[in-house]
């Protein structure tokens, strides 16, 4: 079973000094030429600052997101999940993930990337900007990633919960073996849906994967999962996620060896 996580928008800086971006590295390898002609497209955007911060919706306080897009290929690296920061992934605190976690997250984490199309949590990339809605000389994102990245999550054959936003989902949907995670309130009785505890919601989900790191291989497993944990959830091609029954656990912790079943 595959977790398909959004990006964010910030990112730490940073990395190992030691490594840089080996594209050939990085999980699905079938999308390296795909990855290769994007950077290509976004380094030729970044070496003219105005039109950049324009095309990545930038103000001129952020030239330095510029700079970081012209380094891609020669700036340090840093595993995706430590990478990314923010609402989502901030309940994972990934400084403090134990090894157990790390190869949990290994085997059923992914970051969908709008410049990598998805990558494992432990792949190394660079610090970069670029977002779903980035306009990028060519082709659309959209155009460029969705039929490549729709077949190699069907290639895959693994069921994916996609608690991606969707403007990720457009750049390549996971298909019929999965199911959209959808966040909601049922504050009152009423089902509204969530926008900054969607996030939240969704980054507390996986704290308590981690910290519980289940075996999982079908829909029914995350479900009973999700039951057994007291977090309500409807299934169905979209399930439902009730928020309330998350944020209550902030202080999930997930750097210890807990139980796996």
């Amino acid at each position: 079973m595959l977790f398909l996580l959004p990006p964010s928008e910030t990112k730490l800086d940073g990395g190992s000094s030691a490594s840089r971006l080996e594209l050939d590295g990085l999980a699905y390898p079938g999308l390296t030429g795909v990855r290769r002609d994007v950077i290509g497209r976004l380094s030729l955007l970044a070496s003219d600052d105005v039109a950049a911060l324009s095309a990545l919706k930038l103000g001129p306080r952020q030239l330095h997101e510029v700079v970081r897009d012209r380094e891609i290929e020669t700036s340090p690296t840093m595993r995706a999940l430590s990478r990314y920061t923010g609402v989502l992934f901030d309940p994972l605190d990934a400084a403090r993930l134990s090894p157990a976690a790390w190869q949990w997250a290994h085997r059923h984490i992914l970051v969908h990337s709008a410049l990598f199309g998805p990558v494992r949590a432990t792949d190394l990339i660079p610090a970069y900007r670029l977002s779903h809605d980035s306009r990028l000389p060519g082709a659309s994102l959209r155009s460029t990633w969705r039929r490549p990245v729709s077949e190699v999550l069907d290639d895959a054959g693994e069921f994916v919960v996609d608690l991606r936003s969707e403007g990720y989902v457009g750049l390549g949907p996971a298909g019929d073996r999965s199911t959209y995670i959808r966040v909601v309130s049922d504050a009152g009785g009423r089902r509204r849906a969530l926008n900054h505890f969607n996030k939240k919601s969704k980054g507390l989900l996986m704290a308590a994967l981690l910290a519980n790191r289940p075996t999982l291989e079908t829909a029914v497993d995350f479900f009973d999962w999700c039951q057994d944990n007291e977090i309500v959830v409807e299934p169905g091609h979209e399930t439902l996620l009730v928020a309330e029954t998350l944020l209550e656990r902030e202080s999930v912790q997930v750097t210890g060896t807990g139980p796996s079943r």
